[in-house]
């Protein structure tokens, strides 16, 4: 990998109507996340007047789409699946260096955008409409699913291959034409991910990718009056933003925001197994996933003993760069999301949350050149602390004690988030009422907050809006329903 890096540095351009453009505004240097000294290449910082140039092209890509059968788009994006196979190890490396994760989650993502996109291929050959009796004889009447039309698929940082794969490839399987935008901190495997769409023969403009900041492009792409949906992955604040902006035009939205994800543990024969599951889904990716654990709620009978098991399991990981095959967690992605992650924590100390172990930047060799945050657990935490109610991003754990199920619960859904929550119980009867009882997307019983690649992924509360994304909900936002009657 260290090879491969030291011949990168070069300089990419937006992607527009099937083609490479030039930016006409200046170029900003990305860095490697775990090397601040590595540059990995320059990208455009666009303009307004570019992001209309891609969406006028997106428009004109509606009808090249529309000429190809589902069948036709289905083999152009199952040929797509087989070059991120073909290049996985290339986007891996991508991944890891920009973002700063482990190879081994890197590579996890390539596979798992793999996956995604041959469910999405394969499934649509099974859209279906409905023929509905008629009022009288002589007459037909059905329902179809056409697509939206233009779609900005707005993408975060932490997942920079797999969040935009799912939201292009159902776009474009459902016959809509998709404006791109990564987020600007991760724009090096997108721009591999253009290469590959026009390599699988993806018509010119039915796939644009335009790079810049949110504040300029990413608000005139919501605001366009072309685009008539808005898929976005990131924080609350930026969603709710949104929201308001697509609903002054009645623009769809499907948006994947934030979450305070809770580890339920009633009951165990297995502590350290349990343990093992919450420092993975806790620590892994660096806690910069909206999946992530952050809040362990544990019934007072078993909580001195998982608790020491946690810290015990988050003090065996091995924090380093991707290159380093013993590596379990790598950096944050930049010293600006360093800084925030270190205020959480600051705070939580103020209000008096207790640090079991952590807390601290790593220092000397190569921890000097990326930003490297020990793993950190809190204990003695009250629900109304900051810390277990607002999303840090990062790799902080907090630790609640409950004497009930009826306090677990409580707990749990003194938040405004509603993501995934893991329920820990030896008694089934227990996690199905707990598992009812819960505000949240998605609940995983004696199970992290890992997800499949064909079930709907979303929120509810804070943490969604619109139809899930992933699996068959898919098509509730890239589609809308067209109604025909025939009279013969």
């Amino acid at each position: 990998m260290l090879e491969w890096l030291q011949n990168q540095g070069g300089t990419y351009h937006n992607f527009i109507d099937g083609a490479f453009v030039e930016s006409r505004t200046s170029y900003t240097p990305i860095y490697n996340a775990a090397n601040a000294e590595q540059l990995l290449g320059y990208f455009p910082d666009s303009s307004e007047q570019e992001v209309n140039e891609a969406v006028d092209a997106a428009e004109r890509g509606l009808s090249r789409i529309a000429q190809l059968s589902m069948t036709d788009r289905s083999h152009i994006m199952l040929r797509f699946a087989e070059l991120l196979l073909r290049d996985r190890q290339e986007l891996a490396y991508r991944i890891a260096a920009e973002q700063g994760k482990v190879l081994s989650e890197a590579l996890g993502e390539v596979d798992r955008a793999r996956n995604e996109a041959i469910f999405v291929a394969t499934e649509a050959l099974r859209v279906q409409g409905l023929h509905v009796p008629a009022e009288r004889a002589g007459m037909h009447n059905y329902v179809q699913q056409v697509p939206i039309g233009v779609v900005a698929a707005i993408a975060p940082w932490n997942f920079p291959v797999v969040t935009p794969v799912r939201k292009i490839v159902p776009a474009f399987i459902y016959g809509c034409s998709v404006v791109f935008k990564p987020a600007s901190y991760t724009p090096f495997a997108a721009a591999k991910l253009m290469e590959l769409f026009a390599e699988a023969n993806v018509p010119s403009g039915a796939i644009n990718m335009i790079v810049g900041s949110g504040r300029i492009i990413g608000k005139a792409l919501v605001a366009h009056p072309k685009v008539r949906g808005i898929s976005f992955t990131g924080s609350t604040d930026q969603g709710m933003n949104i929201q308001q902006v697509a609903a002054a035009r009645l623009a769809k939205t499907q948006l994947e925001l934030g979450g305070k994800n809770a580890a339920i543990v009633l009951s165990a024969d297995h502590v350290a197994k349990i343990a093992k599951q919450i420092v993975s889904a806790a620590f892994g990716c660096t806690g910069q996933r909206c999946t992530a654990i952050s809040r362990v709620i544990v019934r007072s009978s078993i909580k001195q003993e998982l608790t020491s098991a946690i810290v015990e399991e988050a003090q065996k990981l091995n924090i380093g760069p991707a290159w380093k095959e013993s590596s379990q967690m790598g950096p944050l992605i930049n010293a600006q999301h360093m800084k925030s992650v270190c205020t959480h924590i600051k705070g939580a100390l103020d209000e008096g949350a207790r640090l079991l172990t952590g807390g601290g930047r790593m220092t000397g060799g190569l921890y000097d050149k990326g930003n490297y945050l020990e793993p950190t657990i809190f204990d003695h935490v009250q629900s109304q602390m900051k810390i277990a109610t607002e999303e840090v991003f990062g790799p902080v754990l907090t630790i609640q004690e409950v004497d009930s199920v009826e306090e677990a619960i409580e707990v749990a859904n003194a938040t405004k988030y509603g993501l995934a929550t893991s329920i820990f119980s030896t008694i089934l009867q227990e996690a199905f009422a707990v598992s009812n009882a819960i505000q949240s997307g998605m609940i995983h019983i004696n199970h992290g907050t890992s997800s499949a690649h064909h079930l709907p992924f979303g929120g509810v509360k804070q943490s969604g809006f619109g139809a899930f994304s992933i699996g068959s909900t898919n098509q509730q936002f890239y589609t809308e329903p067209k109604v025909t009657y025939i009279e013969y």
